[in-house]
């Protein structure tokens, strides 16, 4: 099997790219395509175009300020970009709610000028005071973090550290980012990138689609920095997906399994999560003895029918008297992929040879994709993290 990435390009240029959120935010274009149409509205009318039945699946990660910069004595600085979590934990509410020390994998900037000995420092401040804040090198880029006071990391990380903003922006971070990044339903804290096709939610969005009976429920994708990588493999099958924490509640299957008719995920780390759910189940239907992990070719396997329904009540089996279950995915989806759960997708318009490109392309098709992206360039509407949204409904 090959995908010629080659083939997931358009033309995308400077001018096209957002460097800033529009304002208000549900104020911002939408580009609809239902019923092998495509139209152009306004965000805050998406309700008029959602098909009766819709039921919204959200991430609600809260991004936090990643990027950290120590200054060595010397005046070196040093960047630490936190990656994923090692301990106390693996799992991202525990290491969040650490008090005393954690350890991540990290990206380090300016690396070679850090002793491997060294333990830099910084300060932070909480309440009208300054705490310190140390770093120490470890093994393979992991870095320990310890610091001044019984206060959790979640509130030291935000004290200290920066919002990483997507690389293509090719700006720093500002003190607006702290909001204009983040959804108006962020809440639990972990994501290194926000999931931004939910950025044009507001409050009086969800109460319109409440009052048309659009049902909405919230699951936990906490997004990577993989999210970001270019494909650089001619054959797109060969990228090294990223692997992405994913957290399910007993409430979201419940909700789910109530309604399940015409799941419309927000964004394509909502989509990953309810695919990523189908092929749990999946695996526990069959019995296979491993860890709630989907490896990223793992859907193109050989399988049994299985139900969505089937497969989310083996979930919820799973779960037992647990209130959630804690998991991990790197699932890749691109055309040829049959969607189980997701009938459509709200969604921003995606880098050029990216594998969010190429799952677009595996639900929409690949003409239509192109046709889409073309006239929304046509149409000026502006692109990647904090440009414009689309509704996607084959």
């Amino acid at each position: 099997m090959k995908i010629d990435i080659k083939e997931y390009t358009y033309p995308l240029i400077e001018e096209q790219i957002a460097r800033f959120p529009h304002s208000p935010r549900d104020e911002s274009k939408l580009l609809v395509y239902k019923d092998g149409q495509i139209s152009h509205q306004i965000f805050k009318q998406i309700g008029d175009f959602l098909p009766d039945g819709a039921h919204l699946v959200l991430n609600d990660t809260k991004v936090i300020p990643a990027r950290l910069y120590f200054t060595r004595q010397t005046g070196a600085l040093i960047e630490i970009f936190l990656l994923n979590p090692l301990q106390p934990s693996t799992v991202l509410p525990i290491v969040m709610d650490e008090t005393r020390e954690v350890v991540w994998h990290c990206v380090i900037g300016n690396k070679k000028k850090w002793k491997a000995d060294e333990v830099l420092e910084g300060t932070f401040t909480l309440e009208g005071r300054s705490y310190k804040l140390w770093a120490k090198q470890g093994e393979d880029n992991a870095v320990a973090l310890t610091w001044e006071g019984e206060w959790a990391f979640s509130k030291v990380v935000e004290a200290y550290g920066n919002i990483p903003l997507p690389p293509y922006l090719k700006r720093e971070s500002q003190e607006s980012d702290l909001t204009d990044y983040q959804t108006v339903y962020s809440e639990h804290e972990g994501a290194v990138a926000a999931p931004t096709a939910g950025l044009h939610f507001t409050d009086a969005v969800f109460q319109d689609l409440e009052g048309r009976g659009v049902k909405k429920s919230f699951v936990t994708l906490h997004v990577g920095a993989g999210t970001f990588m270019p494909v650089k493999e001619e054959n797109a099958l060969n990228h090294p997906m990223h692997s992405e924490q994913i957290i399910v509640s007993r409430q979201f299957l419940n909700e789910i399994l109530a309604q399940e008719d015409f799941i419309i995920p927000v964004g394509t780390t909502s989509m990953r999560s309810l695919e990523s759910m189908y092929w749990w189940g999946v695996k526990l239907i069959k019995g296979e003895d491993q860890p709630f992990s989907i490896e990223k070719l793992y859907p193109y396997q050989d399988h049994p029918p299985i139900t969505a329904r089937e497969s989310f009540e083996a979930l919820m089996k799973e779960m037992g008297d647990e209130g959630q279950l804690v998991g991990n995915t790197e699932i890749m989806i691109f055309p040829s992929y049959t969607f189980r759960v997701c009938k459509g997708l709200i969604t921003n318009f995606h880098q050029p040879t990216s594998t969010l490109l190429l799952l677009v392309a595996a639900l929409v098709g690949e003409e239509t994709w192109r046709k889409i992206y073309a006239e929304a360039g046509q149409q000026g509407y502006r692109f990647l993290s904090f440009g414009d949204s689309s509704l996607l409904l084959p």
